[in-house]
């Protein structure tokens, strides 16, 4: 997951930086508008607000609540280290997206209306990469201190459908380019998975997670 997160961004960071996705970019966020206007989301407007509802699963407020409170867990359950290494880890994914949008500065999408507030530059999407980030470094280590395999897996499909979820109403409102979102999980994903990776070696020299 590592290399082939790494090595995904850096090919889509190639391919935007050329301009060679501008094409396939355009069809796919033009395919979810309505071709009469594309002012208006393809489908009714409860599924718009479902957009809105899931991308603000992503959205910073809501990423620190859920991060304080897997914090919070972990701190009863004195899982200290893996609470540490939390701490750490999310903020650090964070501090990363800032600085890949700030070099890259790529414009938002302009060819639609957005259907959320964008503050940012476009590319990655903060939204799916923090998501991405924070959910599955979470799912990583509250993993490693759930005995039941099934609770486990539970765990970890929760947090893939989240960060699916945050990374397509990003397209769906507008907000981002395709690539961008693609980016933004390979991204949070490669980012996730050097956690799991520390995790792991801060184990097997001794210190119990």
């Amino acid at each position: 997951m590592l290399f082939g997160g790494g090595w995904g961004f850096v090919e889509l960071a190639e391919e935007v930086a050329e301009g060679e996705t501008r094409s396939i970019d355009e069809a796919l966020l033009l395919s979810l508008r309505n071709p009469a206007d594309h002012a208006d989301p393809l489908g009714p407007g409860w599924v718009e607000e479902l957009g809105r509802d899931f991308t603000a699963l992503g959205g910073v407020g809501v990423l620190v609540l859920v991060s304080l409170g897997a914090l919070g867990y972990l701190l009863l359950a004195r899982h200290y280290r893996a609470a540490l290494f939390a701490s750490v880890a999310v903020p650090g994914g964070m501090l990363l997206s800032t600085l890949m949008k700030a070099g890259f500065d790529r414009p938002r999408p302009d060819l639609v209306p957005h259907e959320a507030i964008a503050y940012t530059a476009s590319f990655p999407s903060g939204h799916a990469m923090m998501s991405a980030v924070t959910y599955l470094t979470l799912a990583a280590l509250l993993i490693r201190v759930q005995p039941e395999l099934k609770l486990k897996a539970y765990i970890l499909a929760l947090a893939m459908l989240l960060t699916l979820l945050v990374g397509m109403s990003r397209v769906y409102l507008g907000v981002h380019w395709p690539t961008d979102v693609l980016a933004g999980w390979t991204a949070g994903t490669a980012w996730a998975a050097l956690c799991w990776l520390a995790m792991r070696w801060m184990q097997r020299r001794g210190q119990a997670v």
